[in-house]
């Protein structure tokens, strides 16, 4: 399956901008889909997943009730709707995919075999 990751662009604090993680060639309902972020000089971090059956979502907590990662099976596409944005949230956000995802591993870059170019988020204050 290949990625792609849009959406991005420039925010002022409190704003929103929803990212989208489209697919192709493959069905993107039948992987476990990842967003992850790396700010300059940071570690790359888990943001949020969706596993590719029941839809079962989960979120760092960092981003809990302010980020929603959901999927349109119509567009073969996964989501990522950020709301309440901070500027600690500017990072490149990159989506990522995997078909063979327990639980645990979700969180896990390394799990992960299939990714997506970022897109970049600046949120300014």
């Amino acid at each position: 399956v290949q990625l792609q990751a849009s959406g991005g662009g420039s925010v002022q604090t409190g704003g929103s901008v929803r990212l989208s993680c489209a697919a192709s060639g493959r069905t993107i309902s039948r992987y476990t889909v990842g967003w992850f972020r790396q700010a300059p000089g940071k570690e790359r971090e888990f943001v949020a997943g969706i596993k590719r059956s029941g839809d079962s979502t989960y979120y760092a907590d960092s981003v809990k009730g302010r980020f929603t990662i959901s999927r349109d099976n119509a567009e073969n596409t996964v989501h990522l709707q950020m709301n309440s944005l901070k500027p600690e949230d500017t990072a490149v956000y990159l989506c990522a995919a995997d078909r063979d995802l327990i639980t645990s591993s979700i969180p896990l870059s390394q799990e992960y075999d299939y990714w997506g170019r970022g897109t970049l988020v600046t949120v300014s204050s």
